[in-house]
């Protein structure tokens, strides 16, 4: 449900929004808060921080529209807002937008025309959250970390991410760019760079495709995560996209020759998903861990050139969808047993 906070001196316009939205209230899309001035709407969002537009006049007793935008711009840059006024001029539709307004509605309102505003900027406040999501989620922040992103964050949210920690089901994926530091004494380094980022976009693209999760980029190999309904299956078809088209990449000449082939390993099972890191660098992994983790990495390193290896669990829950003969058991690091894998062929 849309929090909607409505800042107007006009008595009358809140009667006006609970008659015109009535259904959208009734239907429990729409939930509405309002204020008589700046002051009251700063204190509204002291007590309700999730509400996602405002809607502001300009002229207004003790604090004003404008000087609204300003304070807001401070607080929480998620939080967008429209200005309803009567001054239409100009001038002051320069003045909000560059205080931060995201669009501007003149009155007497039009409240078709207000309700697409609205709707259009609940889908912008939605992106934007989804991509500050996406920035936790895939580690751009060690990439990208701005100093905006930083405040947005902040100290405190950082220490109590460290222990927001819960157990998941799902699928994890190494995937290796195999003998690929190999290039890296005879080509020059933004060459390598350069290279490696474009078979990296080839592998991401797939693993979006199939809803996963980039977990993080470990030198020339990619973690993946797969959650959700056919979590394994997802994350089978990925790879095998994966190896499919590396596999139509024209072999790289220059000081060296290179042809990309991908190793795979592949494990499901239970995970503890949190963030791991240290609060006094700022800085987290929003990550899983755990044996299933560990028993994919080691599969990866197991597995030779355009091979994909499971475990036979795995094999056992996808048997009648894909293609696996069999690789006999396997010595792995760290584990007492061997271990009965299978390659995945199609």
């Amino acid at each position: 449900m849309a929090k909607i906070l409505v800042v107007d001196d006009e008595a009358d316009l809140e009667v006006l929004i609970k008659q015109k939205f009535r259904q959208k209230i009734r239907q429990n899309e729409y939930e509405f808060l309002f204020a008589m001035n700046g002051r009251e709407a700063l204190e509204q969002l002291q007590i309700h921080k999730d509400v996602d537009v405002i809607l502001s006049d300009i002229n207004m007793p003790e604090m004003d529209g404008l000087t609204l935008l300003t304070k807001l711009s401070e607080q929480n840059l998620l939080l967008k807002s429209v200005i309803v006024s009567a001054y239409g001029d100009m001038d002051n539709i320069r003045t909000a937008m560059n205080r931060g307004a995201f669009d501007f509605v003149t009155k007497p309102v039009n409240f078709a025309d207000l309700e697409i505003t609205i709707e259009k900027t609940l889908k912008h406040v939605l992106q934007l959250k989804e991509t500050v999501k996406a920035v936790k989620e895939n580690n751009i922040l060690k990439m990208y970390v701005d100093e905006t992103v930083l405040n947005f964050m902040g100290g405190m949210e950082i220490e109590k991410a460290l222990f927001h920690n819960r157990t998941v089901e799902g699928t994890v994926a190494f995937i290796d760019i195999c003998s690929f530091t190999a290039i890296s004494e005879f080509e020059a380094a933004d060459k390598v760079v350069e290279l490696l980022n474009q078979y990296f976009d080839i592998m991401v693209k797939e693993i979006i495709k199939e809803n996963g999760v980039v977990d993080k980029f470990i030198g020339d190999a990619v973690m993946a995560v797969f959650t959700g309904e056919y979590h394994l299956d997802r994350a089978l078809d990925a790879s095998l996209a994966i190896r499919q088209t590396l596999k139509s990449e024209p072999v790289y000449k220059g000081k060296s020759t290179f042809e990309p082939k991908v190793s795979v390993g592949i494990n499901s099972g239970e995970m503890v998903s949190g963030n791991i890191g240290s609060s006094t660098l700022r800085r987290l992994d929003y990550t899983v861990i755990g044996d299933t983790v560990n028993t994919a990495a080691r599969l990866q390193a197991a597995a030779d050139q355009n091979q994909i290896l499971i475990s036979e669990k795995s094999y056992e829950m996808v048997k009648e969808s894909f293609q696996c003969k069999e690789v006999g058991p396997l010595t792995l690091k760290n584990k007492k047993s061997p271990l009965i894998a299978y390659e995945v062929i199609a």
